[in-house]
């Protein structure tokens, strides 16, 4: 990867990135309330097992098409794939959580002025923006390898759900920080699996996760937004 790619990309995953994403555990808040989730080996049980069953068999493999799509500036495409992105989020706090930050990095890739007509014309034309669509456009404005983007989301969210245990459990910063080294072979396998699925294979079948999202709504005490 040429070197303004790569600067690109991890502007991307930053987690100062003005999108929220800190502000959401994805239902890992649900789980440690209720004990699923109480040091760093069954945290790492967790996030491992979610990125193998949702987000390398779905999210991933989703943002994979759009970033195929947005290059070949395929409108029928990138729409078709957001719907079902959308329809695909099965709890309201999913749902808000990826259409918030899809909405926020989609303003922010229009206000740096990144993209070109025809892609802002493919981004404007989604009735809603999922974080996926808005992060295949933004990946491709800025000519950043699709497999790099797609790798570079895996970690995005690694890092993210890492931190909540970091600061919910609680772990220690160098237990936080072990916990993700150990995630590397784990997020080349997922990236790998994502690149290579059918449409399908594709699945975000995952009902015990759906259920921990809709608990989170009533939780005793909530940091997060799911």
């Amino acid at each position: 990867m040429q070197s303004a790619a790569l600067l690109h990309l991890l502007q991307l995953a930053s987690p100062s990135l003005p999108i929220g994403a800190y502000s959401y555990s994805q239902g890992l808040e649900a789980a440690i309330e209720k004990g699923m989730v109480r040091d760093e080996q069954t945290a790492r049980a967790w996030i491992v097992t979610y990125l193998h069953e949702v987000v390398a068999r779905f999210e991933a493999p989703v943002l994979w098409r759009l970033l195929q799509a947005f290059r070949q500036k395929d409108l029928v495409a990138v729409t078709c794939w957001t719907e079902l992105f959308i329809a695909a989020r099965d709890t309201a706090e999913f749902r808000a959580e990826s259409i918030q930050m899809g909405y926020s990095l989609g303003k922010l890739l229009v206000d740096l002025k990144i993209a070109d007509a025809d892609l802002l014309t493919i981004l404007t034309a989604q009735s809603e923006l999922p974080l996926p669509t808005s992060l295949a456009c933004a990946a491709v404005a800025l000519d950043v390898p699709a497999e790099s983007v797609v790798l570079g989301m895996l970690f995005s969210w690694a890092e993210n759900q890492s931190l909540v245990c970091v600061k919910s459990i609680p772990l220690g910063q160098v237990a936080g920080q072990r916990l993700l080294l150990s995630l590397r072979p784990e997020l080349q396998t997922a990236a790998a699996v994502a690149q290579g699925l059918e449409d399908h294979q594709l699945s975000n079948w995952a009902p015990g996760l759906s259920l921990l999202s809709m608990q989170h709504e009533v939780q005793y005490s909530r940091l997060y937004r799911s």
